[in-house]
């Protein structure tokens, strides 16, 4: 079973070293950012399935940088960790898109379960697509995100593998920058640019064609 990944947003070490490892003994894939930009910067390459982000970063308000986050269309959710137990804070949090949020301090099984709410509401929602594809020797398996080129097993980065998954879905079909854009990253990224989407494709060409 492919492991979830959740994005932990922090500028606390402890905090970052504590909940990491608590994350991967609950079965996550966890990775972590220092500051809003570093998040910024890390979801050009990273496609979490949940974010936990603190409220007070050194260089962004944690509310405005979820706000940012939904305005560039990223679907995933988001639970706020914060020392504000206000209920206008937390209506707050909520209006800038959050999905829960959790006051300071916390027991790991509250957040845990918070975790596990959160993600399943999100599966409900999403459409199911086929879990296996073929494209002449290439082999794709959805559910367990692995690719093999005839008999070889493949390794990709997870932006690699929705990029080649994306596309082997539109075979046939004109593909923009703006339409693997849009399915990388969402329809108002903010964050990606040209460049990353053509980094991405020569990597994905190097390891998925005979000749590239």
């Amino acid at each position: 079973m492919v492991k979830k990944t959740i994005m932990l947003v922090d500028d606390d070490p402890d905090i970052v070293t504590v909940l990491r490892g608590n994350l991967v003994l609950a079965g996550f894939a966890v990775v972590t950012a220092g500051n809003g930009e570093e998040a910024v910067q890390l979801l050009l390459h990273e496609s979490p399935d949940l974010l936990i982000l603190d409220l007070c970063l050194p260089d962004y308000d944690g509310l405005q940088l979820c706000r940012k986050m939904k305005a560039a269309g990223h679907d995933f959710p988001i639970i706020m960790l914060t020392a504000r137990d206000s209920v206008a804070d937390k209506v707050l949090g909520f209006e800038c898109g959050a999905d829960d949020y959790l006051v300071k301090p916390f027991a790991f099984m509250e957040l845990e379960a918070r975790i596990k709410a959160c993600l399943r509401r999100r599966e409900k929602h999403v459409e199911p697509q086929p879990d296996r594809l073929c494209c002449g020797e290439l082999k794709i398996d959805h559910a367990a995100r692995r690719v093999w080129l005839g008999n070889r097993d493949i390794s990709l980065t997870k932006k690699e593998f929705d990029l080649l998954y994306f596309l082997a879905l539109h075979v046939g079909e004109t593909m923009s920058r703006d339409d693997l854009r849009h399915a990388l990253w969402g329809k108002k990224n903010l964050y990606s640019w040209s460049r990353t989407i053509d980094v991405h494709i020569q990597h994905l060409r190097q390891k998925i064609e005979r000749d590239p």
